[in-house]
């Protein structure tokens, strides 16, 4: 059995494979940009993963890669593959989480939802699309951006002038996306895996609670939401995951609307934030669940015996990260399960994640917002 897995990234994702594949029998090594990565706990090569010659290097010591991010270009990708290197998920399906327009193309392509969206390079185009769309629109940046970056509600083509600038349209592959201002009742993410023998296995769908365009809380299941709306949010992931052969996990990212619609908001091809949850809430975590499936291993049971809810923990010091009673916090909240990354502080930056488990969401919600603001040291 190949047992040899190279993670690319060395962040708090590939930090939280390390122990399920301790427990699996797996080899996990990881290319880190930095030598005191949060992924230094697994072994780690030091290098820069947009030069071609180191990660074909990285390649030659691992049966499999796959992704802390999906910032890899993807010619360094193409050329793994065509050396023979297993690629998980493979290029042409990362493609689609690298860059926002090629995946709004192809979820149109499959019938996917979208969003109201269009390509635009130019003032007047932008100009034509509010006035369809508006008062106000998304406009975003195709490569690059991520929590909340990259992304600004506009009612004028002049809010985002530096971005058609001719240098930065060409930094940004030439187009802007454009997409209508949903009317949404809630944030919600759906969680799923594949792997490259077809098998497919989903997670009960959660709601994602965003500050400042990051995400501060996960509830799972999603409360209140249907039996309907559950089914088709399966259907539509796997739809994706089956259409772009996407292996491994995908959390496909979407709106409630007002009207009782899901619509596409984004895909991440990796472990993501939305299923940080399940490392304590399901019988199979979204890390165990990402090795068996880039290594094509039967796919683990993703049920919950009780509700879960994740709260992120978000600097509030640039030079302080947890408050110094971290034991006593530990003592006061012994249902709350504590993760630290490893990272040094910076207001706003992931640091960890708390985790709580419970028969109702709002008790579960109560506690671990208690205990967050304990670790954090703020009311």
């Amino acid at each position: 059995m190949a047992n040899r897995v190279g993670v690319i990234g060395g962040g708090q994702l590939a930090r939280m494979m390390t122990v399920p594949a301790i427990n699996l029998g797996l080899e996990l090594k990881v290319l880190a940009e930095t030598e005191n990565s949060s992924a230094s706990l697994a072994t780690t090569v030091v290098g820069d993963y947009t030069h071609l010659q180191t990660v074909l290097d990285f390649s030659e010591g691992v049966d499999v890669i796959t992704f802390d991010h999906e910032h890899v270009p993807l010619h360094i990708l193409e050329a793994l593959e065509k050396k023979g290197k297993s690629v998980q998920p493979p290029s042409r399906a990362l493609a689609h989480a690298q860059n926002k327009l090629v995946m709004r193309k192809a979820l149109a392509r499959i019938g996917a939802p979208n969003p109201n969206w269009r390509a635009v390079s130019s003032k007047e185009q932008l100009e034509e699309f509010i006035a369809e769309f508006g008062p106000e629109v998304i406009v975003k940046t195709p490569i690059g951006g991520y929590d909340g970056k990259g992304v600004r509600v506009v009612s004028s083509a002049s809010q985002v002038s530096d971005w058609l600038e001719p240098s930065s349209l060409s930094a940004l592959g030439g187009e802007l996306l454009a997409e209508e201002k949903v009317q949404f009742t809630r944030e919600l993410a759906q969680l799923s895996a594949r792997n490259s023998s077809g098998e497919f296995k989903a997670w009960p769908i959660v709601e994602t609670r965003q500050k400042n365009g990051v995400c501060s809380e996960v509830l799972a299941p999603a409360p209140n939401a249907s039996k309907e709306l559950s089914l088709e949010a399966i259907k539509i992931a796997e739809l994706i995951s089956s259409s772009l052969e996407v292996t491994g996990n995908l959390a496909v990212e979407m709106f409630e609307t007002t009207d009782g619609r899901l619509l596409v908001n984004e895909l991440a091809m990796r472990p993501h934030n939305s299923g940080h949850f399940s490392i304590e809430g399901a019988t199979t975590s979204q890390f165990e669940q990402h090795l068996r499936a880039v290594l094509d291993l039967p796919l683990g049971d993703t049920s919950m015996d009780q509700v879960a809810v994740m709260v992120n923990l978000l600097g509030v010091s640039n030079d302080k990260d947890f408050v110094d009673n971290y034991e006593l916090v530990m003592k006061a909240f012994p249902a709350a399960k504590i993760h630290a990354y490893g990272k040094s502080p910076r207001v706003g930056r992931k640091l960890g994640h708390i985790t709580v488990l419970d028969k109702s969401i709002d008790s579960a919600l109560a506690t671990a917002n208690q205990a967050r603001s304990a670790v954090l040291g703020v009311n």
